[in-house]
């Protein structure tokens, strides 16, 4: 998710500000309330990991105990070309991560966006053959994952292979290498590094077709012996949806499977919809139109409250499944860095984290505190 135009022409201003009073308060943090849960993370951007936003860098080292990259390691970054690997910025991401204690996150080794076309192409533009592209693949996978051996603790090893109906989407992995794909990228990236954990990464996974699917994706990779650790649910919720019905149920599924549940790259839109689709395809787009950007001067009282209670609500859920859960990350550190601000109309102001544009926490980071901790009753 994210695609790297989109989180470009969202991302706020590096700023040198001190960080917020609230924020260096130890008792106030995500990753100290929730740290008999889950971890609590982030999807960071080049300037937060390489501390040229000093405030986002700062929040995230106070808030956080897990990172996931947004862009540096999907594949048209650090493999833009036959035979030459960028590892530049990737570098920067891990050591930022080990630096400060946390639990790494390597996103994405296999998905059909952001993947150059010579990947799938020979050097006139044909289709590659089966043979050559499953070399590139494990090619890909096992200098990538074997650079960062011990040190990414995880990997998006797939991610959105399922589509809306719960069918295998239709990709170029698919078209040339059949569904053997997801298997052999799992294979590929275990042999490179036993120890880290594999996961399988999908939005929209709360409504039934789509879950339906995922669950026997899961359930073939298991019977093929793959060690698939967890599942990743990108939680791209909107105000109304998924219900708290529809996540329950959704956890309980994979539960029964025996996996574990990431909640990947949450976030919550407030903004009106913009199509009748509660997909997050970054494909997606629509022309701005009155009405679709309320808040560009600013998220009334009544929304922020709302969406406090949203936030409460969904993390009402989470603390359900302590022992499924292991992790829950944000994607984005404030409002200002949020894909959202450019999907799928572009130039839109939005609201969808916990953190607002000057880096100081919302009421809706009041009420997910307030999960972690609950008020005792009233006698």
């Amino acid at each position: 998710m994210g695609l790297a135009v989109v989180a470009a022409c969202a991302r706020a201003a590096p700023s040198t500000r001190p960080e917020p009073a609230a924020v260096r308060a130890p008792d106030r943090t995500l990753k100290a309330v929730f740290a008999g849960s889950f971890l609590v993370g982030a999807a960071v951007n080049q300037d937060q990991f390489t501390e040229q936003d000093q405030r986002g860098a700062a929040l995230v080292k106070a808030q956080f105990n897990t990172i996931t990259s947004e862009n540096v390691l999907k594949w048209e970054r650090v493999h833009p070309r036959l035979g030459q690997y960028d590892f530049a910025l990737p570098d920067k991401y891990v050591q930022f991560g080990k630096r400060n204690g946390m639990f790494v996150i390597g996103h994405t080794l296999v998905w059909h966006q952001q993947t150059p076309r010579w990947v799938f192409e020979d050097a006139s533009g044909a289709p590659v053959s089966r043979d050559t592209l499953l070399a590139r693949l494990r090619d890909h996978i096992q200098t990538v994952v074997g650079r960062y051996r011990g040190r990414v603790k995880g990997w998006d090893v797939v991610n959105e292979a399922v589509d809306e109906d719960g069918t295998l989407r239709k990709t170029p992995w698919l078209t040339i290498l059949g569904q053997e794909y997801i298997v052999r990228a799992f294979e590929f990236a275990h042999e490179a590094d036993p120890a880290a954990e594999l996961y399988y990464n999908d939005y929209s996974v709360e409504n039934a077709p789509k879950r339906n699917g995922v669950i026997a994706l899961i359930r073939k990779l298991q019977a093929a012996g793959v060690p698939v650790a967890a599942v990743g649910l990108q939680g791209h919720n909107k105000m109304t949806w998924p219900t708290v019905a529809q996540q329950d149920s959704t956890l309980a599924a994979f539960a029964a499977l025996g996996v574990k549940v990431n909640i990947t790259e949450l976030d919550i839109d407030v903004l009106p919809a913009a199509t009748r689709s509660q997909t997050a395809e970054v494909t997606l787009s629509a022309a701005p139109a009155a009405g679709l950007n309320p808040y560009a001067g600013g998220l009334p009282d009544s929304v922020q409250q709302a969406l406090a209670r949203r936030y409460a609500d969904l993390f009402g859920v989470y603390m359900k499944y302590p022992d499924v859960i292991e992790r829950v990350t944000f994607w984005g550190v404030t409002d200002g860095d949020s894909w959202l601000n450019g999907w799928p109309v572009r130039g839109r102001t939005s609201y969808p984290l916990l953190f607002d544009r000057a880096g100081l926490p919302k009421p809706a980071f009041d009420a997910v505190i307030r999960m972690a901790r609950p008020e005792p009753p009233v006698p």
